[in-house]
């Protein structure tokens, strides 16, 4: 293992993640402004035989410009084989019995805003606009601007395939439309957000206790490591016994610059990379605690 190895940094990379996932949200948050989602509650009436059948289901959403109000009415169909009212002459045959009625018209062909108003101007009390098929019964609020004050409802494709059959089957349907419940979208992100952004926090934090704790091992186990590493260099640096004779040895040269005894025959010496020498009782215990130079700085792990 490389002793000069840097000490592992902190988990970063959670802090930046942690970071753009903040700014994305931020900036995805819708506005808090956004339109709240009613939701329409039907009471379907209709006989079959001798037996009067009633279902209530929250099976509709009001549009976006349709007034929060109750409204009944026998539903009826747009005559002829297109059931998407888009042309300006679509009549409705309105039941003699009917006192009020409900137009019920199929997703597409045209805007929202033109079925509606095509059912409003032959006279119908709501719209009742269910969705394309494959779509099971899934609904949305519509945009339809400059309806006036008629009430206007999308409900899923199944249900306004059965409410279709049963019509042209000659079941007289009666439908009451009131108010469901409100739901705000912008609130469920703002909560999505929140926890989110909580979860991801506490993940950073966590992880970033985990490895301070680690930390002291660590250092523990590097410095164990650096030790051995050093102590294993020294033991392979060159060795010389000075006798009499040597140049090291005359009192005029250079002293060992950690003990600033002179240099006498029989000692010995550790030889370093750097060349530079000095008594071995002297440099071994410097190494293990510098593990460089006394003069130069030369670190003996490098070279």
């Amino acid at each position: 293992m490389n002793p000069s190895r840097r000490h592992p940094s902190p988990p970063t990379f959670v802090s930046s993640r942690l970071l753009k996932l903040s700014l994305l949200l931020l900036l995805s948050l819708p506005d808090s402004k956004g339109k709240a989602i009613w939701t329409a509650h039907l009471n379907i009436t209709f006989q079959v035989g001798n037996r009067i059948i009633s279902e209530l289901g929250e099976s509709g959403v009001f549009g976006n410009h349709s007034p929060l109000e109750r409204v009944s009415g026998a539903v009826v169909l747009p005559d002829g084989w297109n059931q998407n009212a888009c042309n300006p002459l679509t009549n409705f045959s309105r039941p003699e019995q009917a006192e009020s009625w409900l137009a019920l018209i199929e997703r597409g062909g045209c805007t929202f805003t033109h079925k509606i108003n095509v059912a409003a101007e032959k006279g119908a009390q709501g719209v009742i606009i269910y969705n394309y098929p494959g779509t099971g019964n899934k609904v949305f609020p519509m945009s339809h601007q400059g309806t006036e004050n008629i009430v206007a409802v999308m409900i899923g494709n199944l249900k306004g395939m059965e409410l279709l059959h049963l019509i042209r089957k000659g079941v007289y349907v009666n439908i009451i439309i009131e108010v469901g419940r409100v739901h705000m979208p912008w609130l469920s992100q703002c909560i999505m957000f929140l926890f989110t952004f909580l979860s991801t926090t506490i993940a950073y934090i966590f992880l970033y206790c985990a490895w301070r704790s680690g930390m002291p091992i660590y250092s523990a186990r590097r410095r164990r490591q650096v030790k051995a590493s050093v102590k294993k260099a020294v033991g392979q640096l060159q060795l010389r016994v000075l006798t009499e004779g040597d140049k090291e040895v005359d009192p005029h040269e250079d002293t060992c610059v950690i003990c600033f005894d002179v240099y006498k025959p029989q000692d010995v010496v550790r030889i370093l990379t750097c060349k530079h020498f000095f008594h071995k009782t002297c440099i071994d215990p410097w190494l293990l605690a510098r593990r460089t130079c006394p003069m130069c700085k030369c670190d003996i792990l490098k070279t």
